[in-house]
């Protein structure tokens, strides 16, 4: 059999992982993995990859998504609020995984010169979270309903060192960096009456420089910079940089947003390899032999935590984690999410399971039909909403007769005699007498994620695992 080089460095960093591999094994470790001299330099330098990855990657999405001259579509420049009017469909490309229960109100803003005050209107009840995330995508502050209510609201994000006074009723949320990304979520069914009046909430929204509050605003207008790649997936643009430049511009974006104090003893390891806080990056301290590799075996280990990271569930078919949103200094986990979830909310405030093979560990085809099964008083015990949402293999919404992307229990979902509801997941329809409970599939793979929105906290509750996900069945 012929062993890829890749495969080998996964088997490589597998060994790596164990709690007891000893300095004469990490030396064999470093021939494995065709590393010479200056192994250890290089664990180091894979971790200081890891370890900048969130804040790297929130930069160059920054980038991408405020590169406009005004709000359009899913862009909007800084300090100017993007208004997403109606869920995707099909035909979308944007982002992967996209939802079709929430419509997005966000926004990113720069709090290092002067804090921003963020005006939010009587949301009359409607379910709403309003998470902020700072530059290492921790969530900092979640108002919404589940925390603050619905009643109207005004917020002033400050950022690092800054002291001063606030206006009557304006409360201070602290930003540990100067980026901040206001990622809003607003509960709409979708029907035209709805999106109606979602989007004079959405209207009622302000976000201003607080040298501007309370006065006449006019946001400028952005400003377009040709150079920045608007067409490429922004994790292929992190993970193509090399490991000198990837370096360098976490070195630059540390000055403006700094590590947590409880960063220091992984800061100090790094030191030796020229990454120093507040610092620009000294690359005459990074070895020459091995840094090509750096970003290649840094992402594998990252990626790698799907299958070694006890945090990161496996039942029934169904993959999660409830260790989303606060990471404090599990920053194999931070960078994980940043890689496949980037802008995950807190449990409290979602979790999202996702599922590509049935209860029987079978990869799901649109060749077949299943059903997902609940009992008696089992649907997805959440206080905001659950839904089932189908994509293809590539994590894009299904083209369907229905233009039905997800599933929950706003259509009106049949219960069976006994009490309990099937989901039908196939590509034709069961039948007319069944298809308020319907998912369309797709006719090749396909991938599935159960999104619980304020999950229940009490038993039975998915963040304690007394809740458990249901397989799929194949009929």
């Amino acid at each position: 059999m012929r062993i890829t080089r890749r495969a080998a460095t996964l088997g490589g960093l597998s060994l790596l992982a164990g709690t007891s591999v000893s300095t004469v094994s990490r030396a064999e470790l470093g021939s494995f993995l065709g590393i010479g001299e200056g192994f250890e330099d290089f664990i180091v330098a894979t971790d200081a990859y890891i370890y900048g990855y969130p804040l790297v990657t929130m930069e160059m999405t920054r980038r991408v998504i405020t590169n406009v001259a005004a709000p359009v579509g899913t862009r909007g420049p800084m300090g100017q609020i993007i208004k997403l009017r109606q869920y995707p469909d099909a035909a979308f490309r944007d982002v992967t995984a996209p939802n079709a229960d929430t419509l997005y109100t966000t926004a990113f803003f720069d709090v290092g010169k002067e804090p921003w005050v963020l005006s939010i209107p009587d949301m009359k009840g409607r379910y709403a979270l309003l998470p902020m995330l700072d530059g290492w995508t921790t969530v900092f502050q979640v108002p919404g309903k589940r925390t603050t209510g619905t009643d109207a609201q005004t917020y002033a994000i400050t950022g690092p060192g800054w002291k001063g006074t606030l206006p009557a009723g304006v409360k201070e949320y602290k930003s540990l960096t100067s980026i901040v990304w206001l990622l809003g979520r607003i509960y709409c069914t979708g029907t035209p009456e709805d999106y109606a009046e979602v989007h004079k909430l959405q209207d009622e929204f302000k976000l201003v420089p607080l040298s501007s509050y309370g006065k006449p605003y006019t946001p400028p207008a952005g400003t377009v910079d040709p150079s920045i790649d608007m067409k490429t997936a922004v994790r292929a643009q992190v993970n193509r940089m090399d490991a000198v430049a990837y370096f360098t511009l976490l070195c630059k974006l540390m000055k403006d947003n700094p590590p947590a104090a409880a960063d220091a003893p992984q800061l100090a390891k790094f030191a030796g390899i020229g990454i120093v806080p507040g610092q620009d990056f000294d690359a005459t301290k990074l070895k020459v032999d091995f840094v090509k590799r750096v970003p290649e075996v840094g992402f594998d280990r990252i990626m790698l935590q799907f299958k070694i990271n006890k945090d990161v569930k496996d039942e029934n078919g169904w993959g999660y984690t409830t260790k989303t949103g606060i990471y404090g200094t599990d920053y194999l986990m931070r960078a994980l999410i940043t890689a496949i979830g980037l802008g995950a909310n807190r449990p409290q405030d979602a979790v999202y399971p996702t599922s590509l093979k049935d209860g029987e560990g079978r990869k799901y085809s649109g060749e077949n039909k299943y059903v997902m099964h609940f009992p008696e008083g089992q649907l997805p015990p959440a206080h905001g909403f659950w839904s089932l949402t189908m994509y293809d293999s590539s994590y894009f919404f299904v083209n369907n007769p229905l233009n039905r992307y997800s599933i929950s229990a706003r259509q009106n979902l049949q219960s069976n005699p006994d009490g309990s509801t099937d989901l039908y997941i196939q590509k034709d329809s069961p039948g007319s007498d069944t298809e308020s409970n319907w998912l369309p599939a797709p006719p090749g793979d396909f991938v599935l994620m159960l999104r619980l929105y304020w999950p229940d906290e009490s038993d039975p509750s998915i963040i304690d695992g007394s809740w458990k996900i249901p397989p799929l069945k194949k009929v």
